[in-house]
């Protein structure tokens, strides 16, 4: 009878004093995602348990998400920088032409320094459109984060506007009913832990919704400048091309200025001729060379009769044929020891037949040329190439590619001089290949 009027006591002292602190102390926060489980059936123990995980999980989450954003941030700056080195990294052309007009006296010095630069301003381009493939494939990496990103902070958005219905719907009197409808002080504890743990649940849902915008905000942020960036380095590789092109043409204004100047016609036969000379002096060290070595060796290549391949596949336009012709600008009859094959700048040069590479080298006569031992005394020389793909030494098959088109060397226009020699001697290339 006295442990009953004891636990009268307590209820009537210590339950309204207790729902009194809870209704004055318990902050109610508005969720962004559906409420937890509402069973009051949980255990104190168990309550403490789950709410440690969640907190567990929750810190773990948001590193996660804080880590992601200082990525984003870094990538943020580091397009911001590649910005500022791509302006800072563009040819100057006027300054390159100024660099070379003490050499213009030597026209061959003069080419041969006007086609290195045009190399290197060359590789420049291809290291730029190396990076616009990246740059591409990181925009559609950073749109998918930021689409998944959207996607998330709709669903919270989503989440939050039931939990709003929800809790209007329930009314400011819903907790205090929950604890007055406890069945005990050990249920009104329990469910004091559960409207505890739904407050912090609700608060650290909101402030996942806030990181979640942030994170939005970031990759749209991250995505315009690297789309800024892209947009720079595809100009940058335009300006350059621009460069390239206005070198090349400076360099076919300057052959064409020496040439308008000579004004004594056997001056210019024997200038022509000189060049000439300077090619078939070349080319036959390099057999005599290749000879001696094959005799040391005794083990002499073999040309076995095949079909020669077009060298030139992006073209089949002959600009100028083999044997005498009128000399285009010295206006008489001269011989041509090969075909030159008009094509863009940059097309493949093909190896015509199986072969080793005698050289790969550069003469300012020449520019830029391979010439290909295939045995017997059967060489094929390529002229002009704006950059080469092979090395001396070095084994090729027919229809490797061996060179890229270009105008290096006494050149005014992009095109493959193909040259084709046996024992010595210019023959007509047209012997070995066939006009596709």
């Amino acid at each position: 009878m006295g442990r009953i009027k004891v636990d009268r006591l307590v209820c009537i002292i210590i339950i309204p004093v207790l729902i009194m602190g809870l209704l004055f102390s318990t902050p109610l926060s508005v969720s962004v995602y559906a409420a937890p489980d509402d069973s009051s059936s949980k255990t104190t123990s168990e309550a403490d348990g789950d709410s440690k995980e969640d907190e567990k999980k929750d810190d773990a989450e948001k590193n996660a998400l804080e880590q992601s954003i200082k990525e984003k941030e870094a990538a943020i700056n580091s397009a911001r920088s590649e910005k500022n080195a791509l302006a800072k990294g563009k040819t100057d052309v006027e300054k390159i032409k100024q660099s070379l007009e003490k050499s213009k006296a030597d026209l061959s010095q003069y080419v041969s320094e006007l086609d290195a630069q045009v190399v290197s301003i060359e590789d420049k381009i291809a290291d730029l459109k190396g990076q616009i493939a990246v740059k591409e494939k990181q925009i559609e990496e950073t749109k998918k984060d930021l689409e998944e990103a959207i996607a998330i902070k709709d669903h919270q958005y989503e989440c939050m506007k039931k939990r709003v219905q929800a809790v209007y719907e329930q009314g400011d009197s819903f907790y205090l009913e929950l604890l007055l409808n406890s069945k005990g002080l050990g249920d009104f504890l329990n469910q004091m832990d559960y409207i505890e743990d739904l407050s912090k649940y609700d608060d650290r849902m909101f402030k996942e919704y806030a990181e979640t915008v942030e994170y939005v905000k970031i990759c749209e942020q991250e995505l315009e400048e690297e789309e800024e960036l892209l947009q720079a380095t595809k100009t940058a590789a335009e300006e350059e091309q621009k460069a390239v092109e206005e070198l090349i043409s400076q360099k076919q204004a300057e052959i064409a200025a020496v040439q308008d100047e000579i004004v004594d016609q056997e001056r210019a036969i024997r200038e022509y001729e000189a060049e000439i000379a300077e090619q078939n002096a070349t080319i036959s060290e390099l057999e005599r060379i290749v000879a001696e070595e094959k005799k040391a060796l005794e083990n002499m290549r073999v040309y076995d009769g095949g079909a020669f391949c077009w060298p030139c596949p992006a073209y089949t336009k002959v600009s100028s044929d083999f044997g005498n012709r009128i000399h285009p600008t010295l206006k008489i009859n001269l011989f041509h020891n090969g075909v030159d094959l008009a094509a863009p700048a940059g097309s493949n040069i093909l190896a015509a037949y199986d072969g080793e590479v005698v050289s790969a080298s550069y003469t300012g006569a020449m520019g830029n040329y391979v010439m290909l031992d295939h045995g017997g005394g059967l060489y094929t020389v390529y002229m002009h190439a704006s950059k080469l793909n092979v090395k001396e030494g070095q084994e090729v098959k027919r229809g490797d590619v061996i060179a890229f088109v270009g105008s290096t060397g006494r050149s005014t226009g992009n095109h493959l001089h193909f040259s084709v020699r046996v024992n010595g001697e210019y023959v007509s290339p047209w012997n070995y290949i066939v006009k596709p």
